[in-house]
């Protein structure tokens, strides 16, 4: 019988994060400001999402929409006022002009994570070769997620990427648990749990109000329900 999968869900704040806890969420990515597909949450939010919840939190570290890292000297410090906080899992992930991981920004930011734990988002799913950008980033210390549809366009393009990926697991590069999200839905679950995925993340799926509406534990305890019967 396969393992309890993990599920991993979007918080802008305590309320939400108190509401995904209470549906039965694992693991929360902790982030703000939506219309920009998520960025770095400020240290006094972290703060107070830690206080309300006990569960693990990963923190986006993202300055800007779209995959190019900006401003690398103001991530290395935003990420080291988390750490300070008392921040220990994030999430990150940059490219360069040609499509390939951007080394010099992951190497930076990663060097000041000193050895937390840390997702690379979905920029794999934009990278030109993504076989190439898991070799790339292989060796970086902390790196144990990849956050993917398996395609730019979402699940439904992505799902014969992520279960050949899957099946790849003891390959270099393919050691990350790949962690499914972005258009992920319910009706995916049969086909990736068969296939011996364990973690899905979900963000809009727990908003029925949309991001502008709160979170709702009842839509997490559906997924929780959902993984939990797969």
């Amino acid at each position: 019988m396969s393992k309890r999968a993990l599920l991993e869900v979007i918080a802008l704040d305590a309320e939400d994060a108190v509401a995904a806890q209470a549906g039965g969420a694992d693991r929360l990515e902790l982030v703000t400001d939506m219309a920009a597909d998520g960025l770095t949450p400020s240290r006094a939010d972290f703060a107070a999402i830690r206080a309300a919840v006990d569960i693990p939190l990963r923190v986006m570290l993202r300055l800007a929409d779209g995959f190019a890292a900006g401003d690398v000297a103001e991530l290395v410090r935003r990420a080291r006022e988390l750490r300070a906080e008392g921040a220990d899992e994030f999430v990150l992930g940059f490219l360069d002009e040609t499509g390939a991981a951007d080394m010099g920004a992951v190497e930076a930011v990663v060097d000041a994570l000193d050895g937390c734990r840390w997702t690379f988002h979905r920029a794999i799913d934009r990278a030109a070769d993504r076989d190439a950008l898991r070799k790339q980033l292989a060796d970086l210390p902390g790196l144990d997620t990849y956050l993917t549809a398996g395609a730019a366009g979402g699940v439904d393009e992505g799902l014969p990427t992520l279960v050949a990926e899957a099946a790849r697991g003891g390959e270099p590069g393919y050691g990350p648990t790949v962690l499914v999200g972005g258009g992920l839905r319910l009706e995916h679950l049969p086909r990736l749990r068969g296939a011996g995925l364990e973690a899905f993340h979900i963000g809009g799926a727990a908003r029925p109000q949309g991001w502008g509406g709160p979170l709702s534990s009842e839509a997490v305890a559906a997924w929780r329900t959902a993984l939990d019967t797969h």
